[in-house]
């Protein structure tokens, strides 16, 4: 009887995974310029958070991380395919991608412990982000940590608008946005973690 329970319960966390892992084909589909992005941030995301989190915890953060753009799937395409300049109104649409990820995700119980990423990894340490306008603390932690790794994957890797920058131009960013855009304390793991592990 335990041995038919602990293999339903690993059968049930498989089918968990595998329906993340097609979600986030889903999203890359709609967004083709940011294909692997989901991945490679999730993955650096969990070793930096391993310096401030146990085991149970860290799965919420990657599966967190995987999922946070799950919101740009009720961004229309014209908005988010859009080589130029966003209009305001579009800006506007765009910066709802984080409530409609809540929305989304907080139907879906086992996934309830995963939503601070998608919810709030547009929020600024100094207050001035989206879509609620959190600051320092109130911010939980998976998502100031995740916004250090977003930043800098997005920054290293070519966009339609841009080509990618240097790792050290986008190391030097992350420094001056230190107690600006990120938490002090997860900069300083992060550049300690990505120098330690050679990460690109």
């Amino acid at each position: 009887m335990i041995e038919k329970l602990e293999k339903a319960n690993t059968e049930l966390l498989k089918a968990y995974d595998e329906t993340i892992e097609a979600l986030v084909y889903a999203i890359d589909l709609r967004d083709e310029e940011t294909e692997g992005h989901s991945k490679r941030v999730a993955s650096l995301t969990v070793e930096i958070a391993k310096e401030f989190m146990n085991e149970e915890e860290l799965v919420h953060v990657y599966r967190g991380a995987l999922l946070h753009d799950i919101g740009k799937l009720a961004v229309p395409d014209h908005i988010l395919r859009k080589p130029g300049r966003l209009s305001d109104e579009e800006w506007k649409i765009i910066k709802m991608h984080p409530v409609y990820a809540y929305e989304m995700l907080s139907k879906i119980e086992y996934l309830k412990p995963a939503l601070d990423i998608p919810y709030c990894h547009h929020e600024r340490y100094d207050g001035t982000g989206y879509p609620r306008g959190l600051k320092k603390e109130e911010i939980p932690l998976a998502a100031r940590i995740f916004a250090v790794v977003d930043v800098y994957d997005a920054l290293t890797h070519d966009r339609p608008y841009r080509k990618a920058w240097s790792r050290q131009q986008a190391i030097e960013y992350i420094k001056e946005e230190s107690n600006k855009q990120f938490d002090p304390k997860v900069v300083e793991v992060f550049l300690r973690v990505i120098e330690e592990k050679g990460w690109e």
